[in-house]
């Protein structure tokens, strides 16, 4: 699939994977529209590379139609990228006092890191599969999981259930989507050292670089961004989900 040309959503475009992969889309000759609700990052991107800005709340449908009609105006809309972060609840599922894991919290990081990104992948696929396809192909949706999905650590269970649950949907959506023309695929990140971290990135990096196998370091964005490009371009990559962990593998702690 040419990136050129064609349209983009990238949700979660103003945080540290979603900028890289505006910028690289943008790079490679698509017209994306940052989806987010980080006015501030959002409007500077937007004054530095040209791309649209739309303030979106990936939770409710009628921000998420916005950003999409934006893009469809924009040109052929062909990706959606889902980056998009959020607070995530924690906790042993059994405190030491013998307290049971807060529902409510568990509910929140569902909604957020799992229902948000069906709210996504669902409107995004009805949008991709209006357009003219292209040798029998219309485009391409990445979400992002991650290997939480797979080692979840003590104290992860809500946001390793979410991300697991964006692992399951990979194939089946996939399936669904495949008589449209429209690929799925999905990214799984380890441990990567994004802005948000702030002053805590030197210590994170001292922390969990030793225990990366190869590289001995946290992933860096400008990486996950180059698998996204790569995916977009790749036709025969669909219904699957990708690790980009330096062959990492959570220990329980």
């Amino acid at each position: 699939m040419r990136i050129s040309g064609c349209s983009a959503v990238v949700v979660g475009g103003a945080g540290g994977l979603g900028e890289a992969t505006v910028r690289r889309l943008h790079a490679a000759g698509a017209k994306v529209v940052l989806a987010d609700l980080a006015d501030e990052k959002g409007k500077a991107l937007e004054d530095e590379l040209g791309v649209r800005y739309v303030r979106t709340d990936a939770t409710a449908e009628g921000d998420v139609l916005a950003a999409l009609a934006e893009a469809e105006a924009a040109g052929p809309l062909r990706i959606s990228v889902d980056a998009h972060g959020g607070p995530a609840s924690g906790g042993r599922l059994v405190g030491r006092d013998g307290t049971p894991l807060d529902l409510d919290g568990f509910r929140r990081t569902i909604e957020n890191y799992l229902t948000a990104v069906f709210n996504v992948l669902r409107l995004a696929a009805a949008a991709i599969a209006r357009q003219e396809p292209v040798d029998g192909a219309r485009g391409v949706i990445v979400n992002t999981a991650s290997i939480a999905a797979y080692e979840g650590q003590v104290g992860q269970l809500p946001y390793a259930a979410a991300k697991g649950g964006v692992v399951s949907m990979t194939l089946v959506a996939a399936r669904d989507l495949s008589p449209a023309g429209v690929r799925v695929v999905t990214i799984a990140p380890g441990t990567f050292l994004t802005p948000a971290y702030g002053e805590a990135g030197d210590r994170l990096e001292a922390h969990w670089g030793p225990q990366v196998p190869h590289p001995k370091r946290m992933g860096r964005s400008p990486e996950y961004a180059a698998l996204v490009q790569h995916i977009c371009e790749n036709d025969y990559l669909n219904g699957e989900v990708i690790r980009l962990d330096g062959a990492l593998r959570f220990p329980p702690k």
